[in-house]
């Protein structure tokens, strides 16, 4: 029997993992399926599934606490967790970004050795030419997965 391929590890942006699990039959629905599927096996940190449960509190999605954590148990069974050392080891090379918001996901894709950084952030794009990891957009990403 041919033992089934191992998920790619990935991270995925707060905004695209939100987008993903709120709009169902949106843009982002097959990367939701690639999850669900275990094609890819999405890096959460301390810091970044702390944002996204942030963020699903926030008014304008109009979420109850019950949907609230619906949509995480859509979501957080399907990673793994990456525990980030601090302070940051130097042989962990994170170039300069504009938003410090964003630094968490850089050093999730170098600490949990992902394979893409999937990202709708415009300064996170910014950085795909000089980061070890490359860093895609979700259109980007989603065309490889179904080439």
């Amino acid at each position: 029997m041919r033992r089934a391929a191992s998920p790619l590890p990935v991270v995925i942006d707060t905004n695209l993992v939100l987008s993903a699990l709120v709009f169902t039959h949106g843009r982002l629905t097959s990367l939701r399926q690639a999850w669900q599927k275990q094609r890819i096996r999405p890096l959460v940190s301390r810091v970044t599934a702390a944002e996204l449960i942030r963020v699903l509190t926030y008014p304008k999605f109009r979420l109850s606490f019950d949907e609230q954590q619906e949509l995480l148990a859509d979501y957080l069974p399907y990673c793994k967790t990456i525990s980030i050392p601090e302070p940051l080891p130097p042989t962990y090379k994170v170039p300069a970004c504009r938003n410090a918001f964003d630094v968490p996901f850089l050093q999730l894709a170098l600490v949990g050795k992902a394979k893409v950084l999937i990202t709708g952030d415009r300064d996170l794009l910014a950085l795909a030419d000089s980061f070890v990891c490359p860093i895609l957009s979700a259109e980007q990403f989603i065309d490889t997965l179904n080439p």
